[in-house]
């Protein structure tokens, strides 16, 4: 691959962020800036946390101060305890920066029990191990039409044509949704989790809430019709008949769907973007996953833990605790940052290297742990086995054009752009 301006460029910026991160007062350092995430260099600054402050304060960010969690182990000892850590929308939700109460939606995820476990059930029996038996024949059918059309010999963005296109297909399939009409769920999705001051992607908080709105507002005729009939084997349709979420208000039922609809987009989305690009860096992993394709499942695993793409989730201390020596109080934010922890080499053995045969890849925690364990795992991670199985039948070479622009959030981990091109 040729070296690009663009490569120099992230290159040169690394190169000035490793300076900075380990010449700055450790306490002034605030892993939560969005821009971190978009040049890459949110590693450096989880490399010197780990080392010298597992569990940092932050007395000011743009949501306020914090606690991060940047170890393996602290990170499950907050994310099991849910008795003491709270994901409630109540106490600000699980973003770093507390939800406006003019824009609070209770969802499921930001629920302590028992209201937590009556509405997730709802939807739980989507993504059982017979019905996802059921929709891997569907989804191998639109692999393959999404990988047959892709062109050759010429330079395409691979997020748009390949991860979000399937992404965006099963989404409209879990739902049920118009399916000409799914890049809806793509914007949408886009529009849930934009920093703020993303003004690529939404202009105001003002504008972020209308496009929210007529998200709740299509779903909810959507909701109205299914409501009318038998229930049907969808999420909507579910929660449409189900005693704990028939009754839900616009409010609940908004939250809700942002976070099926964000869910199934961005952990999927981004780890296949993720898994082009990580085999473009590390192309001995590349040719060893050709040689021996029985890697696939494993390789899924360590793209997960290596992309990590939701970075984080927060958690309000309903009272005192001790975190890895450190004393937080109660209504402290504290912050697991999955993203670090699927980096600790104490967990990982050389965690930067992506490693496609790795051993413990299935220990990482990018889909969280305790009650709040992603409900869709096991089909994100159906939809990549998928997928690299049919890719590795086609295309001998993919090749990585360019540096990727990432997303700029410190919670979406992700590509915009990825561009590649296939030799014809």
């Amino acid at each position: 691959m040729n070296v690009t301006l663009r490569q120099v460029s992230a290159q040169a910026v690394v190169n000035e962020a490793r300076e900075r991160a380990y010449s700055i007062p450790i306490e002034t350092i605030d892993v939560s800036r969005p821009e971190y995430f978009r040049d890459g260099t949110a590693r450096i600054y989880f490399e010197r946390l780990r080392a010298e402050a597992p569990v940092h304060y932050c007395p000011e960010s743009r949501g306020g101060a914090y606690w991060s969690v940047t170890k393996y182990k602290d990170i499950m000892a907050v994310d099991t305890n849910h008795g003491v850590f709270s994901s409630s929308i109540d106490y600000g939700g699980i973003g770093i920066q507390d939800v406006k109460p003019i824009y609070r939606r209770d969802s499921f995820i930001a629920m302590d029990q028992p209201r937590h476990a009556d509405q997730r059930k709802t939807v739980q029996p989507m993504f059982r191990p017979q019905n996802l038996d059921q929709l891997a024949q569907q989804i191998r059918e639109r692999a393959c039409k999404i990988l047959d059309d892709l062109p050759r010999n010429e330079t395409f963005n691979w997020v748009d044509l390949v991860s979000v296109e399937l992404t965006t297909q099963m989404l409209a399939t879990l739902f049920d949704f118009p399916f000409e009409e799914r890049r809806k769920l793509t914007r949408w999705s886009n529009v849930a989790t934009a920093a703020p001051g993303n003004r690529e992607i939404i202009a105001s908080e003002a504008a972020r809430e209308a496009e929210l709105q007529e998200c709740g507002a299509y779903f909810r005729e959507l909701w109205n019709e299914r409501a009318k009939r038998p229930m049907h084997n969808d999420l909507l349709s579910m929660m449409a008949h189900s005693d704990a979420t028939r009754h839900m208000d616009d409010d609940n039922l908004l939250g809700n769907l942002i976070l099926l609809i964000v869910g199934g987009n961005d952990t999927t989305r981004n780890s296949l973007s993720g898994s082009a690009y990580a085999l473009s860096q590390f192309p001995d992993q590349d040719r060893k996953l050709r040689d021996t394709p029985s890697l696939i499942p494993n390789f899924v695993s360590e793209v997960v833990r290596w992309q990590t793409p939701l970075a984080h989730m927060r958690r309000t201390a309903l009272a005192d605790a001790e975190v890895g020596g450190k004393q937080i109080k109660k209504g402290d934010r504290v912050v697991m940052w999955y993203i670090s922890g699927n980096r600790d080499d104490e967990m990982f053995a050389d965690a930067d290297a992506f490693m496609v045969d790795r051993p413990n890849a299935r220990n990482h925690i990018s889909f969280g742990f305790g009650i709040h364990r992603c409900l869709g795992l096991r089909l994100a991670e159906l939809q990549l086995k998928i997928a690299w199985e049919e890719l590795l039948k086609r295309y001998p070479k993919i090749e990585v054009v360019d540096e990727p622009t990432r997303t700029l959030s410190n919670f979406v981990n992700g590509y915009e752009t990825l561009m590649v091109r296939i030799p014809g």
